[in-house]
């Protein structure tokens, strides 16, 4: 069809190829474009096939995944590239430097290089590749089918058809009447942002034009995985203009710094005199993720109330999306970015069908917005 959004799957394991293959044919609005052992293949197959987005392992021979995209990047290729690799689980410093040349995001293989049980990451994996390669299309002004338009597939040499309304709503929903706050909004204390799928792309645009003189604290949840986000917390305190690290047990919330949530760690923040502190925790998964974004959104409305700003950005699923209607709820401020901007409108689209999101903005005015909620004295 020629509408369905086209994979360039790139892995020297002709196994892993044809797995990740399946996983893609047995999703309705996906197909196999080619495939390519090394980055040399990829590059001479790119113009013939002209892909939507790749899935790009790190380690191959003659030309591997970090040497691909500098040569992408040379070439001025714009082609959305997921990491899909081994490596993504042993060095984070390297998948940091994939996601700075230019890789949108990064998935870990569950089991070393050849990975026979992939298809535990088809969700995590396929939902990237529609978001990914559905904002590229639009981009170059190509059709992108609705959720509702999707092909029923059947099933594709034994692979299980995945079910698009797990990762897109079929239809959206008009918005339920907006919550009645408890008391008006005061001077925003604090930052809260949840975000998930597309969010180390999007944190970027966003952390790179905050205000140097913003005074409020930021507090970040991004799902990824335990060991990546220190690194991470590093590559956006260099385009940052304010202190970005990883949370720790008791930081203080203090002024111009951003904490990102450890990965595996919940993060909450407690009221401690006229300061506040923070608590990571191994409790439970919430919404099937730990770090959550409902977690830190509840804590943020019980110590701060009508004092803070809630954000919830792109990424799949539901998390955040009913605790921000707390933070709503308690009198504070909250923002959604808009369905054109998102990889995936999964998350803040739930909380804006809820009622939960204030003001719907794009990606590139998201930290303009921020700052001047922040700034405006109430």
């Amino acid at each position: 069809m020629a509408d369905e959004i086209s994979v360039l799957i790139v892995d020297d394991s002709a196994l892993m190829r044809n797995l990740i293959a399946k996983m893609i044919e047995s999703t309705p609005g996906l197909m196999v474009a080619e495939k390519a052992m090394n980055g040399i293949f990829a590059l001479q197959k790119i113009p013939r096939v002209n892909p939507d987005v790749i899935v790009l392992d790190l380690e191959m021979p003659e030309m591997n995944g970090i040497e691909f995209l500098k040569e992408r990047k040379k070439q001025g290729i714009k082609i959305p590239v997921v990491i899909l690799s081994s490596i993504a689980r042993r060095g984070a410093e390297i998948t940091m430097e994939a996601l700075s040349l230019g890789a949108s995001d990064f998935i870990q293989k569950p089991s070393g290089s050849v990975s026979e049980d992939i298809h535990t990451v088809k969700d995590t994996l396929v939902g990237m590749l529609l978001g990914y390669g559905g904002q590229y299309r639009r981009l170059q002004g190509k059709k992108v089918l609705a959720s509702g338009e999707y092909p029923q597939k059947t099933e594709v040499s034994g692979a299980v058809v995945t079910d698009i309304r797990k990762i897109f709503p079929v239809t959206p929903a008009a918005p339920v009447k907006p919550l009645a706050p408890l008391r008006k909004p005061g001077n925003v204390e604090v930052i809260a942002i949840g975000i998930s799928t597309g969010g180390p792309d999007a944190l970027r645009v966003v952390f790179a034009k905050l205000d140097a003189d913003l005074k409020q604290p930021i507090l970040v949840v991004q799902h990824m995985p335990a060991g990546f986000t220190m690194e991470f917390a590093r590559s956006l305190d260099r385009l940052c203009p304010l202190d970005v690290k990883e949370a720790e047990e008791g930081d203080v919330v203090q002024p111009g710094r951003v904490l990102i949530a450890p990965g595996n760690k919940h993060m909450e923040v407690e009221k401690k005199g006229i300061g506040a502190i923070v608590h990571l925790s191994d409790s439970p998964p919430v919404n099937g993720h730990r770090p959550s974004v409902d977690v830190l959104f509840a804590s943020v409305a019980l110590a701060y109330q009508n004092r803070a700003l809630g954000v919830i950005m792109t990424g799949m699923g539901r998390d955040g999306a009913q605790q921000l209607g707390t933070i709503c709820k308690e009198g504070g401020i909250t923002l959604g970015q808009d369905e054109a901007s998102a990889v995936v409108y999964g998350m803040p689209r739930v909380a804006y069908e809820l009622g939960h999101v204030m003001e719907q903005v794009s990606l590139e005015k998201m930290a303009e917005r921020i700052c001047t909620v922040a700034k405006t004295q109430r």
